[in-house]
């Protein structure tokens, strides 16, 4: 009754005789976790609708915060609400303001909640009991009281940190040295993150904060809250450090904040062409980076430095950077190229390696570890490659004919999945044994999903081959780029990286690594390996590892 009544109201009311029914069998409307509900809200994202009706506004949800948000998000997609039992129309003022009145009832609703909820806390609070959360250091949770009481070894450790950051050592080197001595967070390294907060909490004198961060209470993370949302009960528990020193801390927290240099905006436009491909070789960490003085012709180069080194002062690696990394890279990788074009029959593996290692970026070099020499000197010599790197960045010839064989593979999926749908359709409709109307709900939209994932793929071969005959400007630019580049690594017998990283964009460069290369190990500032994303790795024998070894 409710679908033949909402589908004549279409039709006479409106004036619209192309609908679409959605409907969850066996759902109750508590919230909004249901799949046509779901399936529903994703088309109406697509703009594939002009009106959403229902026959009464329970039947979409019973929850009021959960209509609220979805009226808000259909508004923004200019999709017109309807309710026909209770005569709500948002295409007209009264429809409107009927919602309005809803929407102020679930505000309401809201705001009581939060005011409950903060009485609690409040209440709690104010008895001395802990609101949950993770137990901050220098403290223990008493089951029995419920409670934050102190851990007096943690506490001791606690007020180290206030005296050395008092006595004016900066977080950097409080968090090396306690690392250093092995004195550790319940397990983990001290962070400077994590001594700010130690030195700004209210919880150390003794008050218990709440409602501080959006994603979780008096607990660093997430994003702060506005300062008269706060709530702070003084004396809850038993403080580890005196009021004044904290706030003689905290004043000169903000001091030499205000003392220091601004960050620079350029930080974050600048490119760092080897980012997330470097690792220490001392310790086995991720490699970050940083923006170093700007040189001759406005190149810019990265710094390079140990992750673990950088936070907790553990790793005794030096800096690198761009002016070492860069020259060896792009070198190596254009000795490669010349060496795969030059490679014939009686190519020897000694010669290979000269090869590879012709070049005064690789005078120190003793020689390459076998293994991978040989894996990459076999896959060369068996003609796995097929091709050289020059033809390699041609166009495919078949291209378009692959398109064309995947487009009418598809095209026939496709058929074959909207036959089960009118298959399943007259199943439902007339088999005496006729299926759960739930059981063909979700068969119904599975094939749905199906035939639209299907439509996708069919959208993005059409841009493909529309692609392969015009460039944007953006394509143009990088295909331009990726041609300079190219002829930089094959025209000379040396790459000059500075001159190509000034007139070639940065992400061009960085986009060309990352797509040849896996990982690059630093140790004691030399590349010692470079692993190639099809596995093979190239470890790098200096002459002074040799002598130190005999």
């Amino acid at each position: 009754m409710q679908r033949e009544e909402l589908i004549n109201y279409a039709k006479y009311a409106l004036g619209i005789d192309r609908y679409e029914v959605f409907e969850d069998a066996g759902y109750s409307a508590k919230n909004t976790d249901r799949p046509a509900f779901q399936y529903m809200m994703s088309r109406l994202r697509t703009g594939e609708f002009s009106h959403l009706c229902v026959w009464k506004i329970d039947r979409i949800s019973r929850n009021l915060l959960d209509f609220a948000s979805m009226y808000a998000e259909i508004k923004k997609l200019g999709v017109v609400f309807v309710s026909k039992n209770e005569q709500f129309d948002t295409s007209n003022a009264m429809g409107e303001a009927m919602l309005k009145i809803i929407l102020v009832f679930a505000e309401l609703e809201r705001k009581m909640t939060s005011e409950r909820v903060t009485a609690v806390m409040v209440s709690r609070a104010e008895k001395g009991l802990f609101n949950g959360g993770p137990i901050p250091f220098g403290y223990d949770y008493d089951t029995e009281t419920k409670s934050l009481v102190v851990n007096e070894a943690e506490a001791a450790v606690v007020r180290q940190i206030y005296s050395m950051y008092d006595s004016g050592e900066s977080l950097l080197s409080i968090a090396r040295e306690l690392n250093r001595l092995g004195i550790h967070k319940r397990g983990a390294h001290w962070t400077t993150k994590a001594l700010s907060y130690v030195l700004k909490s209210p919880t150390y004198i003794g008050a218990l904060r709440y409602n501080y961060h959006a994603m979780s209470l008096d607990q660093s993370g997430g994003t702060l809250k506005k300062e008269s949302e706060w709530i702070t009960v003084d004396n809850t528990h038993g403080s580890i450090v005196d009021e004044e020193l904290q706030s003689r801390v905290i004043s000169s927290m903000a001091s030499r904040r205000k003392g220091g240099s601004a960050p620079k905006t350029y930080f974050r436009k600048h490119v760092h062409i080897f980012a997330g491909l470097l690792q220490c070789g001392n310790c086995g960490s991720n490699m970050i980076c940083q923006l170093g003085k700007p040189k001759n012709a406005g190149y810019t180069p990265s710094l390079y430095s140990c992750s673990l080194r950088r936070r907790y002062g553990d790793c005794n690696a030096v800096f690198t950077s761009d002016v070492y990394i860069g020259p060896f890279v792009f070198n190596y990788i254009s000795n490669i190229i010349r060496a795969q074009n030059n490679f014939g029959k009686t190519t020897t593996l000694d010669t290979f390696e000269r090869k590879l290692l012709r070049g005064d970026w690789f005078s120190d070099i003793d020689h390459i570890e076998h293994q991978g020499l040989s894996e990459m000197y076999a896959m060369l010599k068996s003609g796995v490659s097929g091709t050289t790197y020059a033809e390699r960045m041609k166009p495919a010839a078949n291209e378009q004919e692959s398109l064309s064989v995947e487009r009418e593979t598809i095209t026939s999926e496709r058929r074959k999945k909207e036959r089960a749908l009118s298959r399943l359709h007259s199943l439902f409709l007339y088999d005496e044994d006729a299926m759960p109307e739930r059981e063909y709900i979700v068969e119904k939209k599975k094939l749905e999903d199906e035939i639209d994932e299907l439509d996708k793929r069919l959208e993005e071969l059409n841009v493909d081959v529309e692609s392969s005959f015009s460039l944007s400007d953006a394509e143009f630019i990088s295909k331009a780029n990726l041609f300079i580049m190219t002829n930089e690594l094959l025209s000379s017998r040396y790459v000059n990286y500075e001159a190509m990283a000034t007139k070639i964009e940065p992400k061009v460069l960085q986009q060309f690594v990352g797509s040849l290369i896996q990982k690059i190990v630093i140790t004691d500032a030399k590349i010692t390996s470079i692993q190639f994303k099809n596995g093979i790795e190239h470890v790098f024998v200096y002459r002074q590892n040799k002598k130190a070894d005999d």
